[in-house]
């Protein structure tokens, strides 16, 4: 009874390090194909959120990356916070059942818009974020891989 209550244990102990390795593959540094924009994704609080760390500076005002302000957003008060930095995506939760992140918020700062969003992994290691409006088929996706400093420098 000792090795079946100690087998049955282990066997939860491995299940649970199993799913926890692949809800957390998400994390870490990833570039948008189209190499305008790099977030850094992480944990907070069980939950998965991504914050910018460059975007192409010939994107949008043509300002440097250091001085551009969230001056789309509709709140007065949070026009003058740095884009870099920012939080764009927040609340994301993993579903072991459909391996894929979904119930969260992003932040188009082009607009000052927040939209609901999921996130998926491609069997490739691409990374695809959605922001959509109620329904995910009325929306947009960007696609990232997975970058480092030293990539990210180099751009």
């Amino acid at each position: 009874m000792l090795i079946k209550n100690l087998t049955l244990i282990l066997y939860f102990c491995f299940f649970n390090l199993g799913a926890q390795s692949k809800s957390d593959a998400v994390l870490g540094k990833w570039l948008a194909t189209d190499q305008s924009v790099a977030v850094e994704v992480y944990k907070q609080s069980g939950q998965y959120r991504a914050k910018v760390i460059w975007f192409d500076e010939k994107l949008g005002t043509g300002k440097p990356m250091h001085t551009r302000t969230d001056f789309e957003n509709p709140d007065p008060k949070l026009r003058n916070r740095k884009i870099l930095g920012m939080e764009v995506l927040e609340g994301l939760v993993y579903n072991p059942k459909k391996n894929e992140w979904e119930h969260g918020k992003i932040y188009d700062a082009s607009s000052g818009r927040f939209w609901d969003s999921a996130a998926h992994i491609t069997e490739q290691g691409l990374l695809k974020v959605r922001g959509y409006w109620k329904f995910k088929w009325i929306g947009k996706s960007l696609t990232f891989k997975r970058t480092n400093h030293a990539m990210l420098s180099k751009l």
